[in-house]
């Protein structure tokens, strides 16, 4: 085992020290940072300038209670209303065509953010017009929508003789309190996004994880193989000792990545007050995650020690990805029953086992006997894989030519 820690220590050093790592290190969760979490602070954060709003009203009493609404609802941090209503056309002698130009020129002029034109009809149609330069402001078009709707639904309950103050208390809302309650009787709270995210988080982490160590499994000896580098390993090291180093070394450059994303992910939830997966959940997952993970190293290695060229490794590492899509694919479907007997048997598939278990755990925990049982299977499945990949490793990493047909491994697995 000392030279495989040798290779172990070589790979690794040789590819931390790469740009290319040390970018996706950064980069990648910079990105992840910036497409999900920047979009939503820029559409909340408040304004600091009032918005002008115009308005030709053709029902003469609309445009004056959206003011008003807007007004006491919607206030910019000094206390200053958020939104000002500047009427336009004369209300007693309206004509839509000509209010229509004087508030295009207005919003071609910027002298405001752009105008509503509420018909006499909208009682009947529900449907108003907003026109701007800027149509695309998400959070001035929901608000002006939801305070006309609210306003158009008041008139109509008054109209019925109801009470709108009584109507909305009595249609309040109900919120639904989702508590798990796990075999042993502990509750818990939870909702669905929690589950999802937390299945789904540790889904994409594996994925990321066994995609980026998997390629660069593949491409390193497809390279080495080339540069005929492993012809002067292979003389100064056994076979296993090359693959074991490669998976070790490639492995923790992984688990380095994915460490420090995970802690910068800790540090952003606990900034913001959110568990996404419970400890119990977390520590249940850890076995499955390491298991899966070298079940699928081994795979690569397999797979990839007879290929000599760069589009062969590319080929063969996207139908290893398209095995781990699948139970994204099931997600939803295993979260409607994850308990069933035919989930319970597609969860005891190695290639399946990982992922499966990911979305079922934070869902309904299985029973110690179904973890164990899979753990056990996963453990033997994966030892099998390590045996398989390095007889085919030691066979074929110095072979180069043609890629060898599925009867020809049959026969390096069949030989001593």
């Amino acid at each position: 085992m000392r030279k495989a820690f040798a290779v172990a220590r070589w790979e690794f050093i040789e590819k931390v020290k790469t740009k290319a790592f040390i970018i996706s290190l950064i980069v990648t969760p910079l990105f992840m940072i910036g497409a999900f979490v920047l979009p939503t602070l820029l559409i909340t954060k408040p304004d600091t300038e009032p918005r002008i709003i115009g308005v030709i009203d053709e029902t003469n009493e609309l445009g004056k209670l959206l003011s008003k609404k807007l007004e006491d609802k919607f206030k910019l941090p000094d206390g200053k209303p958020n939104y000002i209503i500047r009427h336009i056309g004369n209300r007693a002698l309206l004509n839509l065509e000509d209010a229509k130009k004087d508030a295009d020129n207005l919003v071609v002029k910027e002298d405001i953010e752009g105008y509503l034109i509420i018909r006499t009809t909208i009682y009947n149609d529900s449907v108003f017009e907003y026109r701007a330069q800027n149509v695309g402001n998400i959070k001035v078009t929901e608000r002006l929508n939801r305070t006309i709707r609210d306003l158009i639904i008041e008139k109509k309950l008054k109209a019925e003789g109801l009470d709108p103050g009584v109507i909305k208390k009595l249609t309040f809302p109900i919120e639904l309190k989702l508590v798990k309650i796990s075999k042993t009787g502990e509750e818990e709270e939870s909702d669905f996004k929690s589950m999802f995210f937390s299945a789904y988080i540790f889904i994409m982490a594996m994925f990321i994880l066994i995609i980026s160590t998997g390629q660069l499994l593949v491409r390193s000896m497809v390279e080495e193989k080339s540069n005929r580098i492993i012809e002067v390993l292979m003389s100064s090291s056994s076979a296993n000792d090359l693959m074991v180093g490669k998976i070790l070394g490639l492995s923790a450059l992984g688990f380095v990545q994915i460490g420090t994303w995970a802690l910068i992910g800790i540090a952003i939830a606990l900034k913001f007050g959110t568990v996404i997966i419970s400890l119990t959940s977390a520590l249940v997952l850890l076995p499955f995650f390491i298991l899966g993970y070298l079940f699928y190293a081994a795979i690569f290695v397999g797979v990839g020690a007879p290929l000599s060229t760069e589009q062969e490794a590319q080929q063969v590492t996207g139908y290893l990805v398209m095995i781990l899509i699948i139970p994204l694919l099931l997600a939803m479907w295993i979260m409607q029953d994850p308990n069933s007997p035919l989930i319970s048997i597609l969860t005891f598939i190695p290639f399946l086992t990982p992922t499966m278990m990911a979305v079922r755990i934070p869902i309904q925990m299985p029973s110690v006997f179904e973890i164990l049982a899979n753990i056990i299977v996963l453990s033997l499945s994966t030892v099998a894989a390590m045996w398989a990949a390095a007889k085919i490793f030691r066979t074929t990493v110095l072979s180069y030519g043609k890629r060898p047909s599925m009867k020809e491994l049959w026969h390096y697995l069949k030989s001593k």
